[in-house]
């Protein structure tokens, strides 16, 4: 059962992290649009855009791998959880700083912690995870 958990969420954040990904790069404008953020098609900006937008993808394809592969599931649930929860971070601490962003962003927020939130939840109970913690002793396969 956990297996099948896993592999949905991690599906489920892959997708969704690749579709973010794709739209920074190839369409930025139109998805900012969505959440009433408008922006100049300035060559710089655009390229400050598609640069993120490329690690969402390679992060997006490294937890669909993760979905297929279980053997890669433990890299993709740490990679998701990070990176979902420093985007989360960091809408929070924007907002604290620079205010109230349009309710669509503060939902994406909602929605980026939460998936850090489960995605760690399942890291951190994962098989391999739970072996190491069985013997406290142990760091990584080598005894200390």
């Amino acid at each position: 059962m956990n297996r099948l958990v896993t592999r949905s969420a991690l599906a489920t954040a892959g997708a969704l992290l690749g579709g973010i990904g794709g739209a920074l790069i190839l369409v930025p404008q139109d998805f900012l649009a969505m959440s009433h953020v408008v922006i100049d098609s300035d060559p710089g900006l655009m390229s400050e855009l598609a640069a993120p937008g490329g690690v969402l993808l390679v992060a997006s394809a490294v937890m669909l791998a993760g979905a297929v592969r279980i053997r890669f599931a433990e890299l993709a649930l740490a990679i998701g959880a990070t990176l979902y929860g420093s985007y989360g971070a960091g809408r929070l601490i924007s907002l604290m700083l620079h205010g109230l962003p349009p309710d669509s962003l503060i939902a994406a927020m909602v929605i980026e912690l939460g998936i850090a939130a489960t995605l760690s939840a399942l890291w951190l109970a994962s098989p391999s995870r739970k072996q190491q913690g069985r013997n406290e002793d142990e760091f990584d396969g080598v005894i200390v």
